[in-house]
């Protein structure tokens, strides 16, 4: 049934009181029917799908968003055994998720509720405080061993606390939520007030609060790189608290910065004001002729950064580059010409970049897509037989060699390419016969030993 639905339910005899009904109202064998109206319901949520926790939701919360194990919540509670004992009570108390805090229920029920819920727990010994109970502690009451507690739980807030890396050696807990759905992205010019300090609160720089806020480039290695990555993830006005350890900030070196210096190996932390940014226009904000602009200016800092030896950055560089012109149906004659030079430019050296970050799957996709536009480019076969070496798709290798061979017979670095293939190939062939030599001399002592095995007699016969 629905909220506020009316109903008629017909109860057959076998499903109500049967043969003896229910003497003095109800007579044997009979039909029943009810009139009901639903008016309301409490849901009840059994969190951990085993019994352990019962949730009943008291007031409910708003949007739809609930904590993470990063996260850090603000929470009242008030815990109490069956018999209506008060063990603990807080009025506001904040611990990380993934920490936990008073007994094991309190972090699964959080996980599951909205801002400004507020709800009625009921938790057996396993998320409590199990076999052994608790003694009294802090002026609060002792937990008999095997006790079921009763939880009103409420989350008035919680900050937001985000892997930033993917391998929480940059954290990010806003303080304050930013505006809108904008972020920056690379190339963004942003403008940010921000304090870093020490693990012991030693400030060692502070910039954009006593002039104009703090300019710096994404992505161009203006300021250290977790701080970068951790930067692009922000709203405007929004206001961070970021952790950065030392593979992120300034490494197992010392460092001069403008108010002291940051020891090696130092994790940092920085409070940070987004105030503004600027992103950089979007191809579908630019005209053909700008989109070209836009491509070519890409890869000429790719170049740039390929030359450094900074093979990730490049190979941003060259996608985005590739990104502004994908799509080019609306192009006139010229202008795909263009394209065309600029994407297989753009993917060729992208794939280069692969190579050299030892992404080889990628790095033959990359000049398959130069031969759809390209079939004889000696470059792309050349560079897609070094992926394939690498994958050990020999075959393959093989036969990208003879191919640009065929069209530049004298390019001594396919040439070279060819003596490593062929090297390669005798190295497995040889590894093979010796796996396979191994294996039939494994079967033929098998064979010699039951051979020589005694005939078993039956005794009876």
């Amino acid at each position: 049934m629905k909220k506020g639905e009316n109903a008629i339910f017909t109860i057959p005899a076998e499903l109500a009181y049967g043969e003896s009904g229910s003497p003095p109202t109800i007579p044997p064998n009979a039909t029943l029917q009810f009139d009901v109206e639903l008016l309301s319901w409490t849901s009840v949520k059994d969190i951990c799908k085993d019994g352990g926790i019962f949730k009943k939701i008291l007031v409910e919360g708003e949007k739809w968003e609930n904590p993470k194990d990063l996260d850090e919540v603000f929470v009242k509670y008030e815990a109490c055994l069956e018999d209506g004992t008060l063990i603990s009570k807080s009025d506001g108390v904040e611990f990380t998720v993934g920490d936990g805090y008073f007994c094991a229920a309190l972090a699964k029920a959080v996980k599951t509720m909205k801002k400004g819920e507020k709800v009625l727990l009921t938790v057996k010994p396993q998320y409590g405080f199990g076999e052994d109970g608790r003694p009294a502690t802090g002026g609060e009451c002792a937990v008999p061993p095997n006790a079921t507690l009763h939880i009103t739980l409420e989350l008035v807030s919680w900050k937001s606390v985000s892997d930033i890396t993917k391998d929480k050696r940059v954290l990010k807990k806003i303080v304050k939520e930013g505006e809108g759905y904008e972020r920056p992205n690379d190339g963004t010019v942003v403008q940010v007030k921000l304090i870093g300090k020490l693990p012991d609160g030693k400030i060692f720089i502070k910039k954009g609060y006593d002039e104009e806020p703090f300019e710096f480039k994404i992505d161009e290695e203006q300021v250290i790189d977790g701080l970068d990555k951790a930067v692009k993830t922000m709203k405007k006005g929004e206001n961070a608290l970021i952790t950065i350890q030392p593979e992120y900030a300034f490494g197992s070196s010392e460092s001069h910065q403008e108010l002291a210096v940051v020891p090696a190996n130092s994790t940092v932390y920085y409070e940070v004001e987004m105030v503004s940014f600027v992103k950089e226009k979007e191809s579908w904000e630019m005209d053909t002729p700008q989109k070209i602009e836009a491509a070519g200016k890409k890869k000429e800092e790719g170049n740039a950064l390929i030359k450094a030896g900074k093979f990730e950055r490049a190979s941003k560089r060259y996608e985005k580059a590739v990104s502004f012109i994908e799509y080019d149906s609306s192009f006139n004659d010229e202008e795909k010409k263009q394209a065309k030079l600029l994407k297989v430019n753009c993917n060729l050296n992208n794939a280069a970049s692969k190579l050299k970050l030892k992404d080889y799957k990628q790095a033959a996709k990359l000049c398959t897509k130069v031969l759809e536009l390209d079939s004889g480019n000696v470059k792309a076969l050349y560079r897609r037989a070094q992926a394939y070496i690498q994958l050990v798709d020999l075959d393959l290798a093989e036969a990208d060699i003879k191919k640009a061979l065929e069209i530049d017979p004298d390019n001594r670095d396919v040439k070279l390419e060819y003596r490593v293939l062929k090297e390669k190939i005798k190295e497995y062939n040889k590894r093979d016969a010796q796996f396979y030599g191994n294996i039939f001399a494994k079967m033929n002592k098998s064979a010699g030993k039951r051979e020589a095995a005694p005939m078993a007699i039956d005794s009876k016969a």
